[in-house]
């Protein structure tokens, strides 16, 4: 399998300059921000977002360089997606994220929420001074999607009657809307057609979505070193993803374990194993392929290149991360 940064090739350089761009812009006002920003923004951390705003950057731009507006874009889309997992790993009260110590466990809970506020702040006053309104508008409907997403998360725990497309719709408020709207913000700095700006808006959406999925379904087939976390704590936490969704249609005795809570001991291990015996994790897999097939088939406006390959990759690893 294919490390997700040497996908990364024709942006490598793009996204060295946007880590060490990171940690001044968030961390010259205060110590403790600048620690803070020195372990976000650090070693670590697949940049899959900028990444992508930067790849769909070359790929529109392929007779000129890209621009300083396209820097600070891939830059904001980092900071408003590290800013929601800082006020995410707070509300989950995780003390690990990728087996590294999350902004909470070492500032404390008060210094975290205060981090992730200065954050989409910070990401809120940079995309202003882009100056273009319709990509301001973008990215502040990324940041109350996350929020509209984060909300109906916990509503939705242990609700064993949501649907699929429920599910869905929240991972596209989770994961998604930023990468759709930064990819489609990226190819409006471009000037690209309106016809190839939606079709990057569609990448976007379907790879976020195939993206979660995947994410969702390594809770139940991955090791907890690989995950950073232990295997099956979406379930335990009462978020019922795509393999949960997928396995009570088959197995109805599942329900009555998740509408009381897990509460009796043994109750989360049947569980797994009833989702194991089931065929939810393969429908999750099928509609992930879907979905990063979809993604593909939206980039066929771009020109052939180097970025548009590597586009094209990441879609592709995103799903070989199952296997």
């Amino acid at each position: 399998m294919t490390p997700a940064t040497s996908l990364f090739t024709p942006v490598e350089a793009d996204l060295r300059l946007l880590a060490d761009n990171l940690k001044q812009l968030v961390g010259n006002r205060h110590p403790i921000l600048f620690a803070a920003a020195e372990h976000l923004f650090g070693a670590g951390g697949k940049r899959i977002r900028p990444a992508i705003v930067l790849l769909i950057s070359r790929a529109t731009m392929l007779e000129q360089d890209i621009t300083l507006r396209h820097r600070r874009l891939a830059e904001i889309t980092e900071m408003i997606h590290t800013a929601s997992l800082v006020h995410d790993d707070v509300v989950d009260e995780s003390d690990v994220r990728r087996g590294v110590p999350t902004v909470h466990s070492l500032f404390g809970n008060r210094i975290a929420i205060l981090a992730g506020d200065f954050l989409f702040a910070q990401s809120s006053w940079y995309l202003a001074n882009l100056d273009n309104l319709e990509v301001v508008k973008l990215l502040s409907e990324v940041i109350m999607d996350l929020a509209t997403g984060e909300i109906q998360q916990g509503l939705n725990r242990f609700d064993a009657s949501i649907s699929i497309e429920t599910y869905l719709q929240k991972s596209y408020y989770k994961t998604a809307s930023l990468i759709a709207n930064s990819s489609k913000a990226a190819g409006l700095l471009s000037e690209v057609s309106r016809e190839t700006v939606e079709h990057l808006y569609s990448y976007g959406r379907h790879f976020g979505i195939a993206f979660q999925i995947v994410d969702d379904i390594l809770d139940f087939t991955s090791t907890t070193d690989t995950l950073g976390k232990p295997v099956g704590s979406d379930l335990k936490s009462g978020n019922l993803t795509a393999p949960v969704l997928f396995a009570l249609a088959q197995k109805p005795s599942l329900e009555v374990l998740i509408e009381r809570e897990f509460a009796q001991e043994g109750d989360l291990e049947q569980a797994l194993a009833l989702i194991q015996d089931s065929h939810g994790i393969q429908q999750a897999r099928d509609l992930a392929a879907h979905h990063a097939k979809l993604a593909i088939e939206h980039l066929a406006v771009l020109p052939p290149s180097e970025s548009h390959q590597a586009l094209i990759n990441i879609a592709e690893y995103t799903l070989s991360r199952l296997y």
